[in-house]
């Protein structure tokens, strides 16, 4: 594992959106929290996409889907003071936990990320 996905860097890559190819190049050294794994599922299935087999041929990429734990819990909450004026929901603060956790760099579309103030590095993908 090398960065840590948000859904919106894995929702771009899906629809091949702008800063696709950038996950691409990733996509086989990253992991998702389970948390954000269910908010692409979620986005898929209001899209009216088949969902069948999605994680399994993503994870014959290479990418890895972490069950979101008690300490994730824990730091999703404990961000909320600092991220609450930004927006964030409970899938964005699980994103950051486990980069957290894992002392690894966060890929994600959503720009005002960049704004926060957490010990860790945070890219944007456009």
């Amino acid at each position: 594992m090398e960065v840590v996905l948000d859904a919106s860097a894995l929702l771009a890559y899906l629809r091949q959106e702008p800063g696709a190819e950038a996950v691409d190049g990733w996509i086989g050294a990253a992991v998702l929290s389970s948390v954000n794994w269910a908010e692409v599922m979620q986005k898929a299935l209001s899209a009216d996409v088949e969902v069948a087999g999605l994680r399994e041929d993503l994870q014959a990429l290479g990418l890895m889907v972490e069950p979101f734990s008690a300490a994730d819990a824990d730091m999703a909450a404990q961000l909320w003071p600092q991220t609450r004026r930004h927006g964030l929901s409970l899938a964005d603060r699980a994103c950051l936990s486990l980069a957290l956790r894992l002392s690894l760099p966060v890929l994600t579309c959503d720009r005002v990320w960049a704004e926060l103030a957490l010990p860790l590095e945070i890219r944007l993908l456009r």
